[in-house]
């Protein structure tokens, strides 16, 4: 007596993972553009306060020149 295995192969084809990776590339954008979102109100803000200690927006200037130059 021989024992026969038969083995059926079934392909299947799964779009989960395509799924999967599209949500994570969603979240990775989101989490991108809510971080560089972050850094743009932390420049506004420090150019806001460096203007206000400098005195305005043109003596701003003149020292951002002057501490480049030396």
């Amino acid at each position: 007596m021989k024992n026969h295995i038969e083995i059926d192969k079934v392909r299947t084809r799964s779009t989960a993972a395509s799924n999967a990776s599209m949500e994570i590339s969603k979240i990775g954008i989101t989490a991108l553009a809510i971080t560089a979102g972050f850094i743009g109100c932390w420049a506004l803000a420090s150019m806001i306060a460096g203007a206000v200690n400098s005195g305005g927006p043109i003596d701003l200037m003149a020292s951002l020149f002057t501490a480049i130059t030396g």
